[in-house]
């Protein structure tokens, strides 16, 4: 069988993407078919592109790690999927196709309710989400807490999520149209880091106590100052770094900011067997059938112009959910 898909050739910019045709074999013992009709756009697939992190295959490889489609067919020994189920899958390397092979221990179930679209856009970014807030630091009523890139994907969703676990959140975007669209997503204070000191703001709404975790996926232009927004003993958890990798750190940092705790997390060891997976699906998708949390898909690209949804990505021109539509 063949089919369209984004390919990276080397590292680079999103100039590197190639789309092209591609054979996809039958599904192999253990694995799933899937035609996929939407495919998520992450950090990670730019991280991967770029060479910050190490590609997840020899290349060329396929781009991507997200998507939801249907069943086409099922490799021997599947058992617990079968031709026309609705699935999807939060963390597969090589997503960027119509149509693709991917292992069932990887992929879950997609309730009645939930739009095939709503799961490709959710998976990654909403299962982050919950490994942050309930197992990274347990948020709970008496948290309060700084989310950075509040209206990007995961800050949308985290943004909801908190405020129904009865979080005072507090978040940073970039203008007043992102600072507008956070705050219809759960946000109690929304800082536009454009034009405020998120740091001078965080101890105003505080009152000059600081927040008991910071959430930081933007890496360079947040480091040092998130440090600065913690109480004593506080969290700091650095989770990606939309604007560049931030220098390495003398770990005495943390003593002199106040006793501080550091954690670097990937969803990968949050979703280290099927029961993690499981249950965190269970999870997001629970919160997202009661609409204590809706996906806002902010921009749709062909899945031909990966290259120019990387690039906006990249240059912070997109908000929310980005979706590739093979």
């Amino acid at each position: 069988m063949k089919s369209m898909a984004i390919l990276v050739p080397r590292n680079g910019g999103p100039d590197v993407l190639e789309y092209r045709e591609v054979d996809v074999p039958p599904p192999g013992p253990g694995e799933v078919q899937i035609r996929q009709t939407a495919i998520g756009l992450n950090y990670i697939d730019t991280y991967f592109r770029s060479g910050l992190y190490p590609p997840p295959a020899a290349f060329p490889y396929i781009a991507g790690e997200e998507g939801a489609g249907t069943v086409l067919a099922v490799g021997p020994d599947v058992t617990e999927f079968r031709e026309g189920d609705r699935v999807a899958y939060p963390a597969a390397a090589g997503a960027y196709t119509a149509i693709r092979n991917v292992a069932a221990a990887k992929i879950v179930n997609v309730p009645d309710g939930i739009a095939l679209e709503t799961a490709a856009g959710m998976m990654m970014k909403g299962m982050t989400a919950e490994y942050l807030l309930n197992r990274t630091y347990k948020v709970g009523p008496d948290t309060i807490l700084l989310f950075h890139a509040a209206a990007g994907g995961v800050g949308l969703i985290a943004g909801q999520w908190a405020k129904a676990l009865g979080a005072t959140v507090i978040g940073t975007a970039g203008g007043p149209e992102k600072v507008a669209l956070a705050k219809r997503h759960g946000y109690d204070h929304v800082i536009d880091y454009n034009n405020e000191d998120f740091v001078t703001r965080v101890k105003d709404i505080t009152g000059g106590k600081g927040v008991d975790v910071v959430y930081d996926s933007v890496g360079r232009d947040t480091f040092p100052m998130s440090l600065d927004c913690l109480k004593v003993r506080g969290l700091w958890v650095s989770f990606g770094q939309s604007s560049g990798a931030i220098d390495p750190i003398k770990i005495s940092i943390l003593a002199q900011k106040g006793s501080l705790y550091a954690t670097r997390p990937t969803i990968f060891s949050y979703l280290r067997d099927r029961k993690e997976l499981d249950d965190c699906a269970n999870a997001l998708f629970s919160v997202v059938r009661t609409g204590k949390v809706v996906i806002n898909i902010g921009q749709t690209y062909p899945l031909a112009d990966a290259a120019r949804a990387h690039a906006d990505l990249e240059n912070r021109r997109t908000s929310g959910t980005t979706l590739l539509i093979p």
